[in-house]
């Protein structure tokens, strides 16, 4: 059975809802702290290099396989590979979506603290205490209730909906972004934070040496553009015929990456400039600690600091909610392979996101196990998209679905070797995470037992039901057609 299924309108308004769905929370506050504590200018050589042989490469695999299936991540697994393999898309849209569970709780933060901003509750507050009667309450569940129903009001419009949306949040956040990076880099001392930012050093613990520095941009390009998250794969079904996978695979990956860059600037030239000697204090405090403690603290010494204190938050929720929007279309749009209607699935996915997230916005401990278990296992699914390509053929993959008559720019063989490292970096880095936690008590929050038994019963389930999954889900275009356009 095929369906017609709803376009983006234009290539703008497909890059820019891709863009929204890429840029989140973690563009703006994980990667500055992330390139501080790792060196600056050495990590920045890292983080591009894994931008050209992690991200760019599954992001092709995604647009690809997502505009060549017309299906989302169970039904796309199962065209690619076999009906024998829909465990593993189930696998990849049910880690993103446990991920939306917890992430409605910081899109709510992020909600409050524009408030906050707004109406002067930051100025000259003690922002640790107001940080504290705040988060992990009652009213943060309120917050993340609100954040939850605008990505539900997005999605139910449809692809227009999803578009128009992005369409002015995308645009509006870069400027704001901009604006404030603009802003980092004019105050005094500012020279101190871009030297460190793009100086690398190439000896000791956070030099190009370093296997760690490596390793952490890895984990940035894994967790910061949404490759291999499933995302972009659900979003290219809505790609029109003669839209060009290669191109906007690169356009989505440096567009995201530069949103990281100027994240980077704007907080750091603020940190060296208004607090250089408390500096790695600062952005070594942790996503939470950096972004609602410090930063409005560091906003009150600038001159007109409110204003752009409430533009931080403002950029800050815009990020949060575009990924909101597409973790809500990916969960809705699994479920209508499955038979369910469009309606329906958002009912579902409002509820369960509701429920399952409620202890993450009550209780750190289980906001920062949720976070660790599904971020980690977000490696695995980057492993398996690149399993679905050596499935069905790396080189056969290439000409069939990204060297297509429409193609603006034509994907060498060098992507076939790429695709075959990915695999490599994904086993290297679950490894390296588990070694990470070694030390940590086994079961606790952050420990390997805990990962490894939630991620061993999701795995046994869709095993279990991968059968049902087989003969259940639908497609809506044949595999290796491209709808009219």
């Amino acid at each position: 059975m095929t369906e017609r299924v709803e376009q983006f309108t234009t290539r703008w308004g497909m890059l820019v809802a891709m863009l929204g769905m890429a840029v989140g929370t973690g563009n703006i506050w994980r990667f500055p702290r992330v390139v501080a504590t790792n060196g600056g200018g050495s990590f920045l050589v890292a983080w591009v290099v894994f931008l050209l042989i992690w991200s760019v490469p599954l992001i092709l695999v995604e647009f690809a396989m997502g505009k060549a299936t017309r299906s989302g991540n169970i039904s796309g697994f199962a065209r690619m590979m076999g009906k024998q393999y829909a465990w593993m898309g189930a696998w990849v849209a049910f880690v993103t979506t446990v991920i939306l569970f917890y992430y409605i709780v910081v899109a709510g933060w992020t909600i409050r603290y524009s408030l906050y901003a707004a109406t002067g509750r930051l100025a000259d507050a003690d922002t640790a205490a107001v940080w504290a009667g705040f988060s992990y309450t009652w009213e943060a569940v309120i917050f993340q209730v609100i954040a939850l129903g605008i990505g539900v009001f997005v999605v139910a419009r449809g692809v227009r909906g999803i578009e128009a949306a992005t369409r002015l949040l995308i645009p509006s956040l870069a400027v704001l972004v901009l604006i404030l990076a603009i802003r980092a880099v004019t105050l005094p001392g500012a020279v101190d934070g871009l030297n460190f930012m793009f100086t690398p050093s190439w000896s000791g613990p956070t030099g190009l040496s370093s296997s760690k520095v490596w390793l952490e941009a890895l984990t940035q390009n894994a967790w910061d553009t949404g490759a291999g998250w499933g995302m972009i794969m659900v979003y290219a079904i809505y790609m029109k015929k003669r839209e060009d996978t290669a191109l906007n695979a690169f356009a989505l990956g440096f567009a995201n990456n530069s949103v990281s860059l100027l994240a980077g600037i704007m907080v750091l030239c603020t940190v060296f400039s208004l607090m250089p000697d408390a500096a790695m204090q600062i952005v070594g405090a942790g996503n939470e600690g950096l972004t609602f403690i410090w930063v409005p603290q560091l906003f009150a010494t600038m001159p007109g600091g409110r204003v752009f204190m409430v533009l931080f938050f403002v950029a800050l929720f815009f990020a949060a909610v575009t990924s909101v929007i597409s973790m809500v279309e990916l969960a809705v749009r699994n479920m209508q392979d499955l038979g369910v209607t469009r309606s329906r699935a958002l009912v579902v996915t409002t509820a369960a996101a509701i429920t399952f997230g409620i202890p993450s916005a009550l209780d750190q401990g289980v906001f920062g196990n949720q976070d660790f278990v599904w971020g980690v296992a977000l490696m695995v699914s980057g492993l398996f998209f690149a399993l679905a390509v050596l499935k069905y053929g790396v080189t056969q993959f290439r000409e069939s679905f990204i060297n297509t008559a429409h193609s603006d720019i034509r994907i060498g063989a060098w992507w076939d070797w790429v695709i075959r490292l990915v695999v490599v970096q994904a086993l290297v880095l679950i490894v390296w995470w588990f070694w990470q936690v070694r030390t940590e008590d086994p079961w606790g929050a952050f420990g390997w037992a805990n990962m490894a038994t939630q991620w061993a019963v999701a795995l046994a389930f869709f095993f279990a039901i991968n059968g049902w999954l087989g003969r259940t889900t639908r497609v809506t275009q044949d595999l290796g057609t491209e709808a009219e356009g």
